[in-house]
């Protein structure tokens, strides 16, 4: 290696002054590269070492210090900002007694209480294997639990098989959000229960088990989690602590269930008109907008302002950039040259929906409202027009959950489309509304339309739709509040390329066992798919049936 060229020039000798500089200054500091002329200078950092012995040196040095700006503060060391996490609880954890029905309903409820301890009793173990055997959806998640039980047992090795006794961590199998433990009852336990509950009942078993484990610990909550509410009742009854499994719910209140539809105040046009742009784009208006208002906007959400004296503003929100957003104008369906089918649209919610259900670029569609409000007419509509006229989708895919709203009138005979003719009541009788509209036909003119768009609808069954796949089909879930998420998420995924899934309920109308408005598949859907730019919802508010059932849903 080459040794370094020697000095062009002496250096200059140092004189005593330099000397006591340099004997005052730190030995701790390193020389930086030489900072530009130009290059503003860095703000001063505030030492926050405070020493007893040099309290008197660094008083002054904090009285000629700067007031802290934001330019400061991100200067500061990391040290002085940093603050220890706090924890999740301060208390002990909770351990939660489970009901068999909590893991039929749920079979992740295991790993979905944070870093609180579950406990299993026998009875509930019992009750899991008498439910396996079958090819319902209760079965099928009894399965998925006993399989989540083998697994979390079978990583206790025969060295550790003494710490059984003490849980097993329920993060081993890599659930990693899980951060407690599971116990099994694996001794019996001597319970005086009130002598009106038998001992040999399995929901009595259970409420020993609970008071059983609040004696033993003492220091300790333990709560019991069911889905029944009887059993919760029972429990409060006898001073035992009860909870109903939150953790399936979308949303805590129904209310909260993002409608689609956002009114704009009154003084829109006096708040925004200044830094408004307008433009028209394929035949409607468009406005950029910026202000407060664009946090609360969500992408195919529906915005209207209606004020007296003055022309009504329907618009959907289109793109949402920053701190501007789009509005364009939504096409009037409530006039009749803007038919669908011979349908048109007679309140506002309505004409949001069809502006929906004829948008292309929405591949999912969620429509809520009470009876009578014509979500399935204009869905149906929606659908043969795109199928028959624009030749958008190849054809028009129906089917819905078979729960009965009273007794089983049994086994049905037939193929697969003759056994669900009994549910599809709502689809035979909106056809027939559809096809009195071609009256200048006659009657053989509107046979051979019904026999056509027969031929372009298809009635499916659920039980049979794990591994299709839907290519160029416009399919129409009816009643879909009676699909627990898990369902939904099984025909949501069938979707192939150029298909269109609408999803049609009523949430007051859920006749599935265990499921809630909360809790419900359609408000797991609406929750979820809400902001997404290729998808839409709108809760249908006034009913349009006739005025008989408009004061029925009122009253009864």
């Amino acid at each position: 290696m080459p040794l370094p060229k020697p000095p062009a020039k002496r250096g200059s000798l140092l004189s005593p002054a330099d000397f006591e500089s340099q004997s005052a200054a730190s030995p701790v500091v390193r020389p930086h590269k030489t900072r530009p002329s130009n290059e503003p200078a860095a703000p001063p950092v505030l030492d926050l070492y405070d020493d007893s012995a040099a309290a008197g040196a660094v008083a002054p040095m904090r009285a000629l210090a700067p007031a802290p700006t934001p330019q400061s503060i991100a200067h500061r060391p990391l040290s002085a900002e940093l603050r220890p996490r706090k924890p999740r609880s301060t208390g002990p954890a909770k351990l939660f007694v489970l009901d068999t029905n909590v893991l039929m309903h749920d079979p992740t409820s295991l790993f979905r209480f944070e870093e609180h301890d579950i406990c299993l009793p026998m009875i509930t173990l019992e009750e899991l294997d008498s439910h396996k055997k079958g090819m319902t959806e209760v079965a099928r998640n009894v399965r998925q639990v006993s399989r989540d039980l083998d697994a979390l047992a079978s990583t206790i090795t025969s060295r550790e098989t003494s710490a059984m006794a003490d849980g097993v961590a329920l993060n081993r199998t890599g659930r990693r959000e899980a951060g407690g433990r599971l116990f099994f009852q694996t001794q019996s336990l001597n319970v005086s229960l009130p002598a009106g509950l038998p001992p040999g009942k399995a929901d009595n078993q259970i409420l020993g088990v609970v008071q059983a484990l609040r004696e033993t610990h003492a220091g300790r909550e333990v709560v019991l989690v069911s889905k029944d509410i009887n059993m919760r009742i029972k429990a409060r009854a006898l001073g035992l602590p009860a909870e109903d499994y939150f953790n399936d719910k979308a949303l805590e209140d129904g209310d909260l269930l993002y409608t689609g539809v956002l009114p704009l105040p009154p003084d829109f046009w006096e708040r925004h008109g200044k830094t408004m742009e307008s433009w028209n784009q394929g035949g409607a208006t468009c406005y950029r907008i910026s202000g407060p208002l664009i946090p609360a906007l969500l992408i195919n959400q529906f915005v209207f302002l209606e004020t007296p004296g003055a022309a009504p503003l329907y618009a959907k929100v289109t793109e949402i950039t920053g701190s501007s957003a789009v509005l364009r104008t939504v096409k009037e369906y409530t006039h009749p040259k803007n038919a669908v089918w011979g349908v048109t649209a007679r309140n506002r919610e309505q004409n949001f929906a069809l502006s929906l259900l004829m948008d292309p670029e929405c591949d999912f569609i969620t429509l809520t409202g009470t009876a009578g409000t014509g979500k399935t007419l204009m869905t149906l509509a929606a659908a043969l027009s795109q199928v028959m006229d624009e030749r958008r989708y190849s054809e028009i895919i129906v089917t819905r959950v078979t729960v009965p709203v009273g007794e089983d009138i049994g086994f049905l005979p037939g193929t697969e489309e003759e056994k669900m003719s009994p549910w599809m009541g709502a689809l035979d009788d909106n056809l027939e509304v559809l096809s009195k509209g071609d009256g200048a036909a006659g009657e053989w003119g509107r046979a051979a339309t019904n026999d056509l768009v027969r031929s372009k609808i298809k009635i499916k069954s659920m039980n049979f739709m794990r591994g299709r796949t839907f290519l160029n089909k416009f399919v129409l879930i009816d009643e879909a509040q009676n699909l627990t998420p898990k369902q939904m998420k099984t025909l949501i995924t069938r979707a192939g390329p150029g298909t269109k899934i609408v999803c049609l309920g009523n949430l007051a109308q859920i006749d599935t066992p265990y499921l809630t408005e909360g809790s419900s598949g359609l408000t797991f859907a609406v929750d979820r798919f809400k902001g997404w730019p290729h998808s839409g919802h709108v809760n249908l508010a006034r009913g349009e049936r006739s005025r008989l059932a408009d004061f029925a849903s009122e009253v009864l």
